[in-house]
């Protein structure tokens, strides 16, 4: 990550109550440390209730709800996991949209861990090579992708990993393409 830049960069963290915070966390870090401006979108405006793995963690003021975001404002998207957080995004008829405008603008996501379940509703990831905690594999396949058993997968501008342990990995790969933009 030494040497690259996002300065002037945008980038969207979606997620709601039950996400992995850590999955939340590190990856803002590292898009603010390399120069973005991040910004948690929500389902519905005020805190999300983060977790670490089924113990509650902190609270993190949503900055814009995704009825009102706009994914032309961004340069990329980030996925965090959980389990109860793709569940709750993948049934809101905006978050599915505003996932799938990122894909349709050809803008970098990077997801990681249960963040993929979103992705299969959005509808984009058939023909596309792609990792996720394990249990999401079979939904995976069935929606057309090709899962593998990798810390971090990059197809065309998308970034997956599998799991926390594979942060370091994530974190240098969104970064990196965020960086190049549009693929």
């Amino acid at each position: 990550m030494a040497g690259t830049t996002l300065q002037g960069k945008r980038i969207a963290f979606l997620a709601t109550d039950g996400v992995e915070e850590v999955e939340y966390t590190r990856p803002r870090e590292a898009v603010e440390n390399a120069g973005a401006t991040a910004e948690l979108v929500s389902l519905k405006p005020g805190k999300i209730q983060a977790f670490d793995h089924l113990d509650h963690g902190g609270t993190y003021d949503v900055e814009v709800t995704v009825a009102d975001a706009d994914a032309g404002r961004y340069d990329g998207l980030v996925l965090p996991g959980g389990v109860a957080n793709p569940d709750f995004l993948r049934t809101d008829p905006d978050a599915v949209r505003f996932v799938k405008a990122f894909f349709d603008a050809g803008k970098p996501v990077g997801v990681i861990c249960h963040g993929p379940w979103t992705l299969v509703e959005a509808d984009v990831v058939r023909g596309r090579r792609i990792t996720s905690w394990p249990s999401l594999r079979t939904d995976l396949t069935n929606a057309g992708a090709t899962w593998v058993d990798e810390p971090v997968v990059t197809d065309d501008g998308l970034v997956s990993s599998r799991k926390p342990d594979d942060l370091p990995a994530f974190c240098a790969k969104i970064v990196e393409e965020f960086a190049e933009g549009r693929h």
